[in-house]
């Protein structure tokens, strides 16, 4: 599959604006690096400017390990070192910068956290993309999204949206996928072997890239930031998630390839984003 000429091709006065400011709301006490794998994937995968949204006692130790050319936001947090409610007005603000926003990786399932996160997702009308604790604070919410919504649930977070067991979403993988997109106005990226991608608009896609190994802490992270870099760049929310789910299979693959199954780790995934993009 090749990639659109909107994302390979720019023009020579091209800025940074052009590509895209995408705004990640992750992290928590102990999960500050999925927070870290999203952007760092984001940038690798085309984002003019990559802003993180993240408990303050994080932006500190963050610091020394993020790349330079990620930015942060601190906000305020819970007694637990995760998201406060109190951040909404903060987030709210700083969204009218951003062109997309990315919800879920390493947010924790503090009840406040969750409630926050409902909160920026009913709230907040910008393109989402929502992941992880993000799908974990929606639970069993049953109503109709806004419509620039995307949703990455692996089976067990499906299970947990839908009510159905895990086995019956992977029986009907497909099924379950379209129906859902359908009943709730949301695009659906059903994670696990041939990731399914479906919207509210007959669109389908089953992707044929990756393998087992990327069956390791951190990969959907970094599947988030791709997709919300996409977005960024200018795709809809079908060939977004489309085309990143078929390069992040591909970066797995070509990573596979250089340290194994085995071996292989999210940030590996990251790495192989350049040599993916060049073969795509």
């Amino acid at each position: 599959m090749r990639l659109p000429t909107r994302l390979l091709r720019r023009k020579a006065d091209s800025h940074k604006g052009d590509f895209g400011h995408v705004f990640i709301l992750a992290g928590s006490a102990g999960l500050s690096g999925a927070a870290v794998l999203c952007a760092k994937a984001a940038l690798r995968s085309g984002a003019g400017l990559v802003t993180l949204g993240i408990p303050v006692s994080l932006n500190k130790p963050l610091i020394k390990i993020k790349p330079p050319e990620i930015m942060t936001l601190p906000l305020p947090e819970t007694k637990e070192g995760s998201l406060n409610a109190a951040a909404f007005r903060k987030i709210k603000e700083f969204s009218r910068k951003a062109d997309i926003i990315a919800v879920g990786p390493g947010l924790s399932q503090n009840k406040t956290t969750r409630a926050l996160i409902r909160r920026v997702i009913s709230g907040i009308d910008k393109p989402m993309v929502i992941d992880a604790d993000g799908l974990n604070s929606l639970g069993k919410q049953r109503k109709q999204f806004r419509g620039n919504i995307i949703l990455t649930p692996h089976p067990g977070e499906m299970s947990r949206l839908t009510g159905l067991p895990v086995p019956v979403i992977q029986k009907n993988r497909k099924k379950v996928a379209k129906e859902f997109a359908n009943e709730y106005n949301v695009e659906i990226v059903l994670k696990g072997k041939n990731t399914i991608v479906a919207d509210n608009k007959d669109n389908f896609y089953v992707n044929k890239t990756g393998n087992p190994g990327m069956a390791k802490a951190g990969s959907g992270d970094v599947l988030t930031g791709i997709i919300a870099a996409f977005l960024g760049q200018g795709l809809d929310l079908f060939q977004a998630a489309k085309y990143a789910v078929h390069l992040h299979g591909l970066a797995g693959d070509l990573a596979a390839k250089k340290k194994t199954q085995i071996s292989m780790t999210a940030s590996d995934i990251i790495d192989m984003l350049p040599e993916a993009i060049k073969k795509s």
